[in-house]
């Protein structure tokens, strides 16, 4: 059986470690992918010269050339510029535009068939805009957002009751941004729902702080942004699609109704498995959180709205 292929576009700190994690799970051979000569070239060796304490046999290359993006199952994207301090996801909407245009036509000519994961930010906007460059079938066309923000809340969880990050299951919607909403009554320890263990004034304290995660590791880390948690987040996703396992995960999918929104790619629970976003589960929220995730969806639409206009024009 023919080994799966996985692209990487971006050979930045999360390129480099999506790469890693990826020879370690050998999910499939990998190219890096970059614009800067040398770079994705001398990881893919670093790391192939590392195989045999990982115990792996996957194979890595790297390349400058778009066209080596051919005949993927999987494209991560993380091409784009790194937030700096300072900056929202926000400001990077115009650069980072230009880059995943040229990424996503890529990806139309060379591997149409592939399972296309955005990492690149503002998250919800730059995603909408690969799912129109490339015009591939919205399922296999979805965003690296929701799966990373209900893991930073799962670990604030854990830390603030002294738990196991692994035994929080937690759950955050919205757009990837300081409007995301965190869903007191979906997070559970162990199975005990939250609200047995953690008062709603705490959990508010903590869903802040989830929002404002990214930014706090932008400021302490002073020249770039996470890059660790997304990484891996990214290969959660990779893995739910390539082994079929009908992971139940937020992402970033394309609403056609749900939530009471159409056309927007907003984080929200799907499940995801070898047909790509398999299903999009509709929960129930209180009507605090439904007016807080039609504000987090208001604030997508801007984004949206100028990728359209920029499209057209």
């Amino acid at each position: 059986m023919a080994r799966k292929k996985i692209a990487l576009v971006g050979a930045g700190q999360i390129g480099g470690t999506l790469a890693l994690v990826l020879a370690q799970k050998q999910l499939g051979d990998v190219v890096l992918i970059d614009i800067v000569e040398g770079v994705p070239q001398g990881k893919a060796l670093d790391i192939m010269e590392g195989r045999l304490p990982i115990s792996t046999s996957t194979v890595l290359a790297g390349s400058n050339n778009f066209d080596d993006i051919k005949g993927s199952d999987v494209v991560i994207v993380t091409a784009g510029v790194p937030r700096k301090p300072g900056m929202t996801r926000d400001d990077l909407l115009t650069v980072n535009y230009d880059i995943v245009k040229v990424v996503g036509e890529a990806i139309k000519k060379t591997a149409p068939n592939a399972f296309v994961i955005v990492v690149t930010n503002p998250l919800d906007a730059m995603v909408y805009a690969m799912q129109k460059v490339t015009g591939l079938p919205p399922e296999r066309v979805v965003g690296m957002a929701g799966v990373l923000d209900s893991s930073r809340l799962a670990c604030f969880v854990a830390m603030e009751l002294g738990v196991a990050a692994d035994d929080v299951q937690a759950t955050v919607l919205g757009g990837h941004g300081p409007t995301m909403v965190s869903l007191y009554n979906f997070v559970s320890v162990g199975g005990i729902p939250l609200p047995q263990l953690m008062s709603k004034e705490k959990f508010n304290e903590l869903s802040v702080r989830t929002a404002e995660a990214g930014t706090e590791i932008v400021n302490l880390l002073k020249t770039g942004s996470a890059y660790y948690s997304p990484a891996v987040c990214s290969v959660r996703m990779a893995e739910a699609y390539l082994l079929d396992k009908k992971s139940v995960l937020t992402c970033a999918a394309l609403l056609k109704g749900q939530y009471g929104f159409n056309d927007l790619y907003c984080g929200v629970p799907v499940v995801i498995g070898a047909g790509g976003v398999e299903k999009i589960i509709e929960i129930s929220m209180t009507d605090e959180e439904k007016a807080a995730f039609a504000k987090s969806a208001g604030a997508v639409k801007e984004l949206i709205d100028w990728v359209d206009a920029k499209m057209k024009g």
